[in-house]
Formats: structure tokens, C-alpha cells, sequence
């Protein structure tokens, strides 16, 4: 029991890189870096969140009817719940933190999150060598993270950097309401994400590797917007 424990702290570690190299990526587009006690609450929110979640997806997983309510489930419903709750760890985190003072943060904050949430994700992906780690199962690990790396891991953090963008617009432009458009966006990008895992599953990655550059840019252009906000343009 005790080397089983053990065992889980390389999962962990090789769960959380992908969420952690993409997180010093986008943290460069805060030209003032958040308190690293704040970027740590944050992160782990994201990972708090991520257990109601795994709640609910094992209830849709028993009611549903046939194999066609389970992957309208999985495409849609799936995606509209992890970035609800996303933002809600986010916000409840950080919306009354006086660190949260500039557009960008609400960005940065909602990535932080987003990558809390991936990590655990991704815990549970690669945790089936838990029993023995060895060599093997360590570059197995690897070779399934290093997959979610481009995939389901960048996927949460734009979804979420898109959900900070209209936050943003919400906190310090004052369009009312805003962060309920970014957060159906943000659902509606998940569930295309989905929808291609669903379509094409490992046969072929090309259309929602694609996809997901096509967001990044987005997202980065979110960046951009949330400067010229800062600066009163």
C-alpha cells in the first residue's frame, strides 16, 4: 500500500508538466506577474474544481439512454459544466483579491485555474501504471501527457483565457453580463474540441490540433485587447 502512494507522486509530477510549461508560456503576457501565492491559490481552485465536476460526469455517465445521449453528453454537456466551474473556482479565488487590478489578470487568473483543473485531468489519464513505475510505464506516461499537451490540456487554458477576456470586460469596462457570453463561448469551443475527439478519436489529431492553433491566436489577439484596455484605449 505504502509503494502504491509512493507511486502516485511521478504520476502527479508528469500529470502536472504540460499544465506547468503552458503556464509559464502565457504568465509572459502579464507585463506585471501576479504574486506567485495568488498564481498557486488559483491553481489550486482549479484543482478543487475539478472534483464536483467528476461527480457529475459519472451521473451523466448512468443516465444516459443510449450511446447517442453519451456523446451529446460528453460534447456538450461535459463542456458547458468544467467551464462553469472553472470560472467559479476562478472567481471565488480572486474577485475580491486587490491583485485582481488589471484587465490581463482576469485572463492570466482564469489560465491558472483552467491548468489546475487540466492537472488533475490528466492525473487520472496516466494513473493506470500506479501499480509499478518503472522505465516503461514512466515514457508510457510521457508519450499520453505529451498527447494531452497539445490537445485537452491547451485546450482548458484558451477556453478559459477567452472566459477571462469577457470577465475582463465585465470588471473593468462595465459591459454587464459580458463574462456569460465568454463562458458560452468558451463552452461552444469545448465542445467543437469534442466533437473532433469524438469524430476522429486517435485516427487523426491534424483537425483538432488546427483547431486549437486557430484559438491560440484568438486568445493571444485577447492578450492584446486586454493591454490597449489598460492603457484606456
Amino acid at each position: 500500500m505504502v509503494t502504491n502512494y509512493l507511486n502516485l507522486i511521478p504520476v502527479f509530477v508528469i500529470a502536472a508538466i504540460p499544465a506547468l510549461v503552458w503556464l509559464l508560456f502565457f504568465l509572459k503576457e502579464d507585463l506585471h506577474p501576479e504574486p506567485k501565492k495568488m498564481l498557486a491559490i488559483t491553481f489550486l481552485a482549479g484543482m478543487a474544481s475539478s472534483i464536483p465536476v467528476l461527480f457529475i460526469e459519472l451521473v451523466f455517465q448512468k443516465i444516459a439512454i443510449t450511446p447517442l445521449h453519451s456523446i451529446l453528453l460528453f460534447i456538450v454537456g461535459i463542456a458547458i459544466i468544467e467551464e462553469v466551474f472553472k470560472f467559479f473556482a476562478t472567481y471565488l479565488a480572486n474577485a475580491e483579491s486587490k491583485y485582481l487590478d488589471e484587465p490581463v489578470d482576469a485572463m492570466i487568473y482564469m489560465i491558472t485555474a483552467a491548468l489546475g483543473f487540466a492537472t488533475i485531468e490528466n492525473f487520472f489519464v496516466v494513473r493506470n501504471s500506479l501499480d509499478i513505475v518503472n522505465l516503461k510505464t514512466i515514457f508510457d506516461m510521457l508519450n499520453a501527457v505529451s498527447l494531452r499537451f497539445v490537445g485537452a490540456t491547451l485546450l482548458h487554458a484558451l477556453a478559459s483565457g477567452i472566459v477571462g477576456y469577457y470577465w475582463a470586460l465585465d470588471r473593468f469596462k462595465k459591459k454587464r453580463g459580458a463574462v456569460w457570453i465568454g463562458l458560452l463561448i468558451a463552452a461552444a469551443v469545448h465542445a467543437i474540441f469534442n466533437f473532433f475527439v469524438v469524430q476522429f478519436q486517435s485516427s487523426d489529431i491534424f483537425y483538432p490540433t488546427f483547431f486549437l492553433v486557430f484559438i491560440a491566436f484568438w486568445v493571444l489577439a485577447d492578450f492584446e485587447r486586454t493591454k490597449r484596455i489598460s492603457n484606456g484605449v
